[in-house]
Parts: C-alpha cells; sequence; structure tokens
C-alpha cells in the first residue's frame, strides 16, 4: 500500500512520516545525538511536501524525541539522563558517567547583594556584596539546565572570571582553595519554562522544567555557594540516593 493510499484510509501523512522517522530511531539507522536529514530529503524519501515533514517533525519534537536546533537541524534526542542526587553532586562526573561529555556555558557573571533568604543560605548579612553566574550545563551539545549560582563577593573575589576561564563549579572553588564540598538539603519543585530559559534551553515555550535549589556546604559545614538550577524535564531523571 502507497502512502498515499494509507493517508487515504485515514491516517495522515504527517503521522506516517514521524512514525517512519520513530522507527528509524528505533532499529539504530539515527543513533542519539544524529542530526536527522534535511527537510527536502525527508521529503523526497516519502513523496510528501516540506510542510508535511515539518509538522512530523514539530510532533516528534512535541515528545521530546528529536530536537530542532536553530540554524543547524533536527537531532535525535539522547535518552534521559539519570542525575543521582547524593551528598556528592557534580555535574561533569554525572554527566561523564552517563559516556556523555560535560560542557559549562556561561551566560553573564554580575554583582548582586543578598536578600533575606540568599544571606541565610550563604550564612552572610542580609546586603552583603555577592557574585552571581548564571550559565548553561550541557550533555554533549543537549542544553540540560541553566543555573542560577550566588557566592560572597569577598570570599570568592572575581569568580565570574574563574567560572568563565574554567565553565565548572568545581575548579572555580578549586581555584580558592575548596577542595571538597558537600550538598545540604535539595528542594525540587515544578515548573513550566519561561521565554529565557525557553532559548536558553532550546525548549518550546510551556514545557516542563524541574527546579532545584540547593546550597552547598564545605567540611566543615559553611556555606559556599547557593543554587537556583531549571532542568529540562524531558531529558533527566533524577535518583534520590539515601546516605
Amino acid at each position: 500500500m502507497s502512502m498515499q493510499d494509507t493517508a487515504s484510509s485515514g491516517v495522515a501523512l504527517w503521522r506516517l512520516v514521524a512514525d517512519g522517522i520513530e522507527r528509524g530511531i528505533a532499529d539504530g539507522r539515527f543513533a542519539a545525538g544524529d542530526k536527522l536529514p534535511g527537510e527536502m530529503e525527508i521529503a523526497e524519501t516519502y513523496r510528501v511536501n516540506r510542510h508535511t515533514v515539518r509538522r512530523a517533525l514539530a510532533a516528534l519534537a512535541e515528545r521530546g524525541i528529536v530536537r530542532a536546533e536553530r540554524g543547524s537541524g533536527t537531532y535525535v534526542e539522547a535518552q534521559r539522563l539519570a542525575y543521582p542526587l547524593r551528598s556528592r553532586t557534580r555535574f561533569s562526573e554525572i554527566v561523564g558517567a552517563d559516556g556523555r561529555e560535560p560542557h559549562g556555558q556561561l551566560i553573564e557573571a554580575t554583582d548582586d547583594v543578598a536578600t533575606r533568604e540568599l544571606a541565610r543560605e550563604l550564612g552572610l548579612k542580609t546586603g552583603a556584596p555577592l557574585v552571581r553566574i548564571e550559565a548553561i550545563r550541557l550533555a554533549d551539545r543537549t542544553p540540560i539546565c541553566v543555573s542560577t549560582t550566588w557566592l560572597s563577593a569577598e570570599l570568592f573575589p572575581g569568580a565570574g572570571e574563574v567560572f568563565a576561564a574554567t565553565r565548572s563549579m568545581t575548579k572555580l572553588l578549586e581555584h580558592y582553595g575548596v577542595r571538597d564540598y558537600r550538598r545540604g538539603a535539595t528542594r525540587i519543585t515544578a515548573g513550566i519554562v519561561d521565554a529565557t530559559d525557553a532559548a536558553r534551553l532550546d525548549l518550546p515555550l510551556g514545557r516542563p522544567i524541574l527546579v532545584v535549589d540547593a546550597t552547598d556546604h564545605d567540611l566543615d559545614g559553611k556555606p559556599l555557594v547557593t543554587k537556583h538550577s531549571r532542568f529540562a524535564a524531558e531529558r533527566v531523571e533524577f535518583l534520590v540516593e539515601n546516605g
């Protein structure tokens, strides 16, 4: 039965194209992270127009199977990253253990002052000077989370420049002599991505995110950094580990 015959029997052409691409992913023709053929090539393969291809790709993106990168193309989404939440949580180690390459990108580093809540988390006085770091964390080329991190400007002078050079919070802390640190309590809430984070995470507006708030301490229990991170919910699964 031809694609046109099947469509005439009640199955939309775009769904047939989407099913065909999904089968290609399932049988290994397209692996996680692979770039799919262009719209024109897909249209020629399935003998449909580009509008039909776009609708098929949009449906697959809505289900988290593929991801369109602006100006680059459409890529097969990797499986969800298993992300353990433990006392010693390191993004680079978690991503590396999953066989992917961790990356950090600085968005901006700015001066800030401690609100009452931030002062409480960091053990500082309200109004104390802070460094505020906005960054994106990626596994291979896939954005996983956007994080906002606050540190004491007195304890960590020039922290923004250090992060820009190291692209790692662990290496930033090592620069200031902190060789090890532990995660305090972690609070997780659900949310919907806003326009700013949607662009940073390469997500459509309205997609779910997991919001993680946590503070890291040195081995003596002194607060070091506090973080407000927004994870693409379809790209991670949190594993809560005891001990």
